[in-house]
């Protein structure tokens, strides 16, 4: 039983990783933008909200890796070092310190009521905004605000959104998965 417990927290990182692999994929292009819509911010959350700081990094950090070594799990199934210097890396790369503050906020806060569960998520969702528009600027010539038009306004409900449904998966799997997370 002790082996469980220790090797447990790690095939979650995987399958974490993998979730978000698969939500990347779940894409709606826009036409005045190379930033898609998708899910992968969802599973990034829901990482962070449960497997918390740490592991929610490592679970990031292995998708991030397969992709820049070749295996296709960024949007569209892209899988190069390409797609992390392109104009959609910065928030590819936004997402680790966004997992990692989502987990921030979400430790200890298993008791604290749903709304400040969403409300822990919108720190997360600001920061891979930075990431992702300040890397769009530099790889595009964007200016801030045509920056800002195509890399975040379009994006703040259905981010929300997420943010939303993030908070309710966490709760419904914080409870369950804590005592196998724990080394």
């Amino acid at each position: 039983m002790k082996t469980r417990s220790v090797i447990f927290p790690y095939v979650l990182c995987a399958l974490f990783a993998a979730l978000t692999a698969v939500c990347s994929q779940v894409m709606i292009p826009l036409p005045f933008t190379p930033i898609p819509i998708n899910l992968a911010l969802l599973a990034v959350w829901v990482c962070g909200g449960v497997l918390g700081p740490k592991k929610g990094a490592i679970a990031v950090l292995v998708y991030i890796l397969l992709g820049a070594i070749g295996v296709p799990v960024f949007v569209g199934f892209n899988a190069v070092l390409g797609a992390l210097a392109g104009p959609t890396g910065g928030f590819i790369i936004g997402y680790l310190p966004s997992v990692i503050l989502m987990g921030l906020l979400a430790e200890g806060s298993e008791k604290r009521n749903y709304f400040f569960a969403v409300v822990r998520g919108l720190p997360a969702m600001a920061v891979c905004y930075a990431f992702g528009t300040g890397w769009f600027m530099i790889t595009t010539g964007a200016g801030l605000l045509a920056a800002l038009v195509m890399c975040v306004v379009p994006f703040i409900p259905g981010d929300v959104l997420k943010v939303i449904a993030a908070a309710a998966i966490c709760k419904a799997l914080r409870k369950p998965l804590s005592s196998m997370t724990r080394t």
